[in-house]
């Protein structure tokens, strides 16, 4: 496997594109009851590669990864031959940027010094999609990156006004 396995609750919200991989596979709903039943460690490498073909859609598509933790939040834009980093950082243990009120501080307190803005650009390696699972794995989640914009935005708008 090159990812990992779909959970069983990913899988059964994913029941009719298996039955349609199945059926790919040129394998009916009584063959595939005979499969689980006989064949366990087919039926556990049938679900494998399906896990890893959804994966790899997923992946190849997702443009944003966000992971937000009680003072860090990282927002990744995932373009076609680097990601996009913009780090914010907030300096006060008492902030906890995960909850309500830890997010409206941070709007309120964007230019506080105890908030540290950063931004990174990394290449991606030999394989792009395992570079975005990683960061999945480490707890990011796919977004429709509004946060990585507004940041964006707000800096753009910074530079501007700065002169730079």
């Amino acid at each position: 496997m090159k990812y990992r396995r779909l959970t069983k609750e990913q899988l059964e919200e994913l029941h009719p594109e298996f039955i349609n991989f199945l059926a790919t596979q040129t394998i009916t709903a009584g063959e595939w009851d005979d499969i689980k039943a006989n064949k366990p460690e087919v039926a556990e490498q049938e679900i494998d590669v399906f896990s890893d073909l959804v994966w790899e859609g997923v992946l190849t598509n997702a443009q944003y990864l966000e992971h937000i933790s009680p003072q860090t939040m990282n927002l990744f834009h995932l373009q076609e031959t680097e990601i996009s980093l913009i780090s914010v950082m907030v300096g006060d243990e008492l902030i906890d940027i995960t909850t309500k009120e830890g997010y409206a501080w941070l709007q309120k307190n964007l230019m506080d010094d105890t908030v540290k803005l950063f931004t990174a650009v990394k290449k991606y390696s030999d394989d792009p999609n395992g570079d975005k699972f990683k960061l999945i794995e480490q707890g990011a989640v796919i977004t429709k990156g509004d946060l990585f914009n507004y940041f964006d935005d707000l800096m753009e708008l910074g530079k501007e006004k700065n002169g730079f």
